[in-house]
């Protein structure tokens, strides 16, 4: 006999809010929490949405919109006639392989990426660039190379952090994204070596790939950069173009050294190489570490190109990024991409433009999130998976974790079937490397990270995963 469960039994166990809006979302996400929790087995049939309407006291309309969406995300099967069950989604179906093209909102924990939300400030900024925005209807809307209020407020950050930068040294892209497309584009041509770091940001190797160059890792140990394996890489290599995340490394989290800085841009003069120099996390220091100079600082012959990012410190949703060069490289940019998008959208750069004048706000109201996020994510790893080792970071937005042994994609696979999506240390590397990691985002506020834990913890343990097993982590 099938295993089936009354409407009266699921409303007891679900305890939804009456006033819970969406009503229908945090229905179906409940009914999840139940089946994810062990509380609601699995393949046991559901009641009828009529039923368990009846005994929440809601219209059908509503629970039939929740089961709808549990369906979506496979934690309900369905047979015409026949009723609803309880199910688990196919791991092979949760987008472990592909990350970057899985729905919001899919019921999973988001661990696998380091997007932080809105800033406080958001709302006020969008106000103000509302009130003003109608005054840039009388022109054609398409600036290649970006509002010329936004592009003096990036050129004005750079000189406060220490870099000469007059505006036409910058053109707003449509997130840095976009920025390391067109740079690519520009600098790698099919078979030419472009240095990157391993690990390092997964999009810009993906773009690297999709040039046909020939990348050229170039390994980060646990304690920070080698220089000379840097160096030498790039003599031996005789790469023309290097891909580089000195602030608060993405995934890794170090911050490079004043000396190192020095003696990367002094070789890069040395053998020929351009430096592409990613800060999207550089305004996101956590603790007190001073601020290191940009790479731009030390630049005397234009080699050095700095990519920045309205996401991290302000919102990804604004789409907003820039580069920073030459006068001359800044029009080949515009040039190129007229075939893309022309130019940014004009209201997400006035919101831009506005926030810049704030950025001592935001970098301070980040530091605070961060901060407190970091602590609860160390906490809970240290509580319930002793067994893996991290250096925490000074800022940024991540732990890489070392595993126990290599099997962070098994990891990943049974932590999406307890609801949590993770981004194991493979699709940060070139070659299917880099599986004893898995990088931990603490950009998500505290509960949902102790929540995460504690899903992860209790995932099937896959070959040699042994949660808690004790070791004290590395600060």
């Amino acid at each position: 006999m099938d295993r089936y469960l009354s409407a009266p039994q699921l409303a007891r166990l679900l305890e939804v809010p009456p006033d819970a809006r969406p009503y229908y979302k945090v229905l179906a996400e409940a009914v999840r929490g139940l089946i994810l929790d062990g509380r609601l087995p699995v393949r046991v049939r559901v009641p009828a949405e009529r039923h368990l309407a009846e005994a929440l006291g809601v219209s059908r309309t509503t629970v039939t919109t929740a089961y709808d969406r549990l369906r979506e995300q496979g934690y309900l099967e369905s047979r015409q006639g026949s009723g609803s069950w309880t199910a688990l989604p196919d791991p092979g179906t949760l987008g472990a392989d592909n990350p970057w093209i899985t729905p919001d909102h899919d019921g999973l924990l988001p661990l696998h990426t380091a997007a932080p939300p809105a800033p406080a400030l958001l709302g006020e900024a969008i106000a103000e660039a509302g009130r003003g925005y109608h005054r840039y209807a009388l022109g054609m809307g398409y600036d290649p190379i970006g509002l010329p209020a936004l592009r003096e407020a990036i050129a004005g950050r750079y000189r406060e952090r220490g870099v000469a930068t007059r505006p036409d040294q910058i053109i707003v892209t449509t997130g840095a994204q976009q920025a390391i497309h067109l740079l690519m584009t520009l600098f790698a041509g099919p078979g030419d070596p472009v240095l990157v770091e391993s690990p390092t940001y997964p999009h810009a190797i993906d773009v690297a790939r999709m040039r046909g160059a020939r990348l050229v890792p170039v390994g980060i140990p646990e304690d920070g950069w080698h220089l000379d394996l840097v160096t030498c890489a790039m003599r031996q290599s005789a790469a023309r173009l290097a891909y580089v995340i000195p602030d608060f490394h993405n995934p890794t989290g170090h911050l490079m050294g004043d000396e190192d800085r020095a003696e990367l841009v002094a070789a890069a003069r040395r053998y020929d190489t351009t430096l592409l120099v990613d800060e999207t996390w550089a305004e996101t220091a956590i603790d007190d570490v001073g601020s290191p100079p940009p790479l731009a600082s030390l630049d005397t012959d234009g080699r050095v190109i700095s990519i920045g990012s309205a996401s991290k410190l302000w919102w990804g949703g604004l789409r907003i990024g820039w580069v920073r060069g030459t006068a001359a490289l800044v029009r080949r940019l515009a040039m190129l991409r007229a075939a893309v998008d022309i130019a940014s959208p004009v209201f997400e750069q006035l919101v831009v433009a506005h926030l810049f004048g704030r950025i001592e706000e935001t970098r301070e109201e980040r530091r605070r999130a961060l901060g407190d996020s970091r602590s609860a994510l160390i906490a809970a790893l240290r509580e319930e998976l002793p067994s893996w080792s991290f250096t925490t970071p000074s800022g940024g937005g991540s732990l890489w974790v070392r595993l126990d042994s290599p099997v962070a994609s098994a990891v990943a696979e049974a932590a999406a079937s307890r609801g949590v999506r993770l981004a194991p240390g493979p699709w940060f590397g070139v070659e299917g490397t880099l599986e004893r990691y898995l990088r931990l985002p603490f950009t998500q506020p505290a509960q949902i990270l102790e929540e995460a834990v504690r899903r992860i913890a209790g995932s099937p343990a896959p070959y040699g995963y042994r949660p808690r097993t004790p070791l004290t982590p590395t600060l």
